[in-house]
């Protein structure tokens, strides 16, 4: 699965740009399912069990990551942009970017220090307040290479530190990564896969795909955050990273079934795979959208635990992408019993 990450995560797929990660993913699971694209962008795959089940399961993850859009070029051949997505204008400032079509070089820089007052220096950045340095000279030589409407992605290495992986785009690619692995097993249960677009902007991509698949069941693959480190203790560690997959019972758009999540855990202490809970009420996913689809969706969300979620330099562990996958695949084969 590394490999296979690797490439996903080095593709650039922000929401509403995702065509080269989906073409990516066909690629690679054109041979072993029936699937088709939607009006939105979203795959819709079938993968044929050796049974079919009386009640539809749809597993899903979403492509897109978070990044920018370029909103004007100033006279000064900068760009003003804004965020796609949920980021900390802090982990932007002084970061290489990938602008435009052309994929041209770029730093995120803001005002320099000895030019803000005090309380200006002991506020956060706000992104109104950054740009895009790419090198022109003025806004005519921007013009070559750079529209408004243009999308800009972080720039960032694919490395393995100590036993973690770090990464831009690990939400959602982990949860690509093991979709596109589960459909080359072969399956007790027909099952749905849809690779999902426009997460990060409002779960829009989810909200058109449950519609049309219409399952009875969903288990939502993704990436959350953890807070495991010095300073945090408690609650507030939300998850950590090292200590298996993240089934939660609720965040902010979901309150998720409670016979599906005692069943992870029941699966997880049979097969000896380590699991956790978040134990805070944050964030959200795709489940949103899917579980008030239609007449109601039986979901529940299974998220690797990721330090600096939604930065270039995202982290997380090889045992807990494994063991994630572990524990999905065993959800496949169980879920139908319920």
């Amino acid at each position: 699965m590394k490999e296979l990450l690797k490439e996903l995560c080095l593709m650039d797929g922000v929401s509403g740009d995702e065509s080269a990660v989906r073409e990516l993913i066909i690629s690679k699971i054109k041979d072993v399912c029936e699937y088709r694209t939607d009006n939105l962008g979203n795959l819709i795959c079938f993968k044929k069990g050796r049974k079919t089940p009386a009640k539809k399961l749809m597993v899903c993850a979403h492509m897109d990551e978070v990044g920018f859009i370029i909103t004007y070029i100033r006279p000064d051949g900068t760009l003003s942009f804004g965020n796609v997505g949920g980021i900390d204008p802090s982990v932007v400032i002084g970061r290489q970017v990938r602008v435009g079509k052309s994929r041209i070089s770029g730093v995120v820089g803001s005002t320099a220090v000895h030019n803000l007052s005090k309380e200006q220096r002991e506020r956060a950045p706000k992104t109104d307040s950054l740009y895009i340095d790419i090198g022109a000279a003025d806004r005519a030589e921007a013009e070559k290479y750079v529209s408004p409407g243009d999308c800009a992605y972080f720039d960032s290495e694919f490395v393995e530190i100590g036993s973690c992986i770090k990464s831009k785009a690990i939400d959602d690619r982990a949860g690509c990564v093991m979709m596109t692995e589960l459909m080359h097993e072969e399956l007790e249960y027909d099952t749905y896969f849809v690779f999902n677009v426009q997460e990060e902007i409002g779960l829009r991509g989810a909200a058109a795909s449950a519609y049309s698949v219409a399952p009875d069941y969903a288990i939502v693959l993704e990436s959350t955050t953890a807070a495991d480190i010095d300073g945090a203790s408690g609650a507030k560690r939300v998850c950590e990273v090292g200590k298996g997959p993240v089934v939660s019972f609720m965040d902010r758009h979901t309150m998720y079934d409670k016979e599906l999540y005692h069943l992870a855990f029941d699966i997880a202490e049979e097969q000896g795979i380590p699991c956790q809970t978040k134990t805070m009420i944050a964030g959200g996913n795709d489940a949103g959208a899917i579980h008030i689809s239609g007449g109601g969706v039986r979901t529940m969300a299974v998220s690797l635990p990721c330090r600096y979620l939604h930065s270039p330099s995202s982290v997380i562990a090889c045992t807990d992408l494994e063991n994630t996958y572990k524990l999905v695949k065993s959800l496949i084969g169980r879920i139908h019993e319920i």
